[in-house]
């Protein structure tokens, strides 16, 4: 069965993809066979973990002549061994380094794999998250998308697009620009309005509607992110177009609407069954869970572990997230005809805003937000995106339940400024307790 991303992406976007990159995967190391006689031991499949690794010199310029020598690769702060290396200027591989890829499985037939002389260093994906982008700003996610095709998508770069909502968007991997500006007329904003959202059905952890969206969006990034994870040896980038996400928006509009809605009478029966010795201390300290202000660290919490979530993914992958909010610089509420506080619209805006923030910081891409000048931002993605090394190594930990590991990468060369991945999670489930058989299990009762 292929996997689809609600709906719409067909296997042969990833049979596509597999075929004119994969086949520079590296292979992991052979296994080795356990002399006759001895225990039996159980071993994780190695992975080769990869990174991308920018380096500039004192003027701010990408060093493009360094070598797998010039390089020291740390895990842990253990050094590793570099086994693969891509070298790619302007968007084209200058040179690869890496060991021979894996022979196809029997009985499958791929599709010709484009030529390595006329193939890209760089893949994009868009994600347009019409459930997060205001109708009223149609016109403008367009145009930003018209920015994109001039400053950022170039010939012969590997793209594909896909929405989260109504705009029904999913484009195959492809070569071809004239489809990238087909699908910028379907773009179209589908947000909840904050009217929406004060009179909508709500629940104890806040409005359904809200978490709805937010969960169908990044569950639709995270099947992207999932497939992306067998492409190696390239710099992926992650275009993520939305106006951002806030699990409690609105919260005293929304109290002062109804007090006696599900959400004030079931948040209360759940502090009152779940922690009753809890609430009564906080309250004797003047802290009320019950209290408006309790409610929102609780979904900012449940929006922190959501992000965290869809970081670690996009990690793994070894992708970059650059987030972009078309709004630009957010104006006052009235601008747009909605009767809400000014204070809680700035919130609004400040916490969508912090969620795009967090998805490219922890991800090591650029928040485009509360900006503007959309053309110097893409002409900066397009930079970081088209110079580029991608160093890969098998790790000398074999402990699979050390699952989060640090990375750092130097450079001998002095006077140079590395940019690289701080981190990856291991994609190994922890190892499952042995079973005792069951004469041994008698035995011992």
């Amino acid at each position: 069965m292929a996997l689809t991303v609600n709906g719409f992406w067909s296997a042969s976007l990833w049979v596509a993809l597999a075929a004119g990159l994969s086949a520079q995967a590296p292979a992991p190391p052979p296994a080795q066979t356990a002399p006759p006689g001895s225990k039996p031991t159980f071993k994780a499949q190695v992975d080769l973990v990869t990174d991308d690794v920018i380096v500039r010199d004192a003027q701010g310029n990408f060093v493009s002549d360094l070598k797998r020598d010039d390089f020291d690769v740390y895990e842990d702060g253990v050094k590793q061994e570099i086994a693969s290396m891509v070298s790619v200027t302007g968007g084209r591989v200058t040179n690869v380094l890496a060991p021979p890829p894996p022979p196809p499985p029997e009985g499958i037939v791929l599709p010709p794999s484009r030529p390595r002389n006329d193939e890209s260093g760089r893949i994009f994906l868009f994600f347009v998250d019409d459930l997060h982008l205001a109708f009223q700003n149609t016109p403008r996610v367009r145009q930003l998308f018209k920015q994109m095709s001039k400053n950022l998508l170039h010939d012969g770069d590997m793209w594909g697009m896909v929405s989260s909502g109504p705009s029904s968007i999913a484009i195959d991997m492809n070569y071809n620009k004239a489809r990238f500006d087909e699908a910028i007329n379907k773009i179209a904003g589908n947000e909840l309005t904050p009217t929406d959202i004060i009179q909508g059905a709500t629940t104890a952890e806040g409005p359904s509607e809200v978490r709805y969206r937010a969960h169908v969006a990044f569950t639709t990034v995270e099947d992207i992110l999932r497939q992306l994870n067998q492409v190696h040896n390239r710099r992926k980038a992650l275009i993520y177009v939305s106006d951002g996400y806030d699990f409690n928006p609105f919260l005293n509009a929304r109290f002062a609407s109804d007090p006696n809605s599900p959400f004030q009478q079931n948040f209360a029966a759940q502090m009152t069954n779940t922690d009753t010795a809890a609430a009564g201390a906080a309250n004797m300290q003047g802290n009320d869970p019950n209290s408006v202000g309790q409610k929102g660290e609780f979904a900012a919490s449940d929006l922190a572990r959501e992000l965290a979530d869809l970081t670690t993914a996009a990690n793994r992958a070894n992708t970059t997230i650059y987030t972009i909010d078309p709004r630009g610089l957010v104006g006052p509420m009235g601008d747009m005809g909605e009767n809400v506080d000014p204070s809680e619209w700035n919130d609004f805006v400040r916490n969508s805003q912090d969620s795009l923030r967090v998805l490219a910081e922890m991800t090591g891409g650029t928040a485009v937000v509360n900006q503007n000048d959309f053309d110097k931002a893409l002409k900066r993605i397009d930079a970081e995106t088209g110079d580029y090394y991608v160093l890969g190594y098998y790790s000398s930990n074999p402990d699979p339940t050390k699952r989060r590991r640090s990375i750092e990468v130097k450079v001998k060369r002095p006077g140079l400024s590395v940019w690289s991945r701080r981190e990856y999670v291991l994609n190994v489930p922890p190892p499952a307790a042995a079973k005792k058989p069951s004469a041994q299990k008698d035995k011992d009762k």
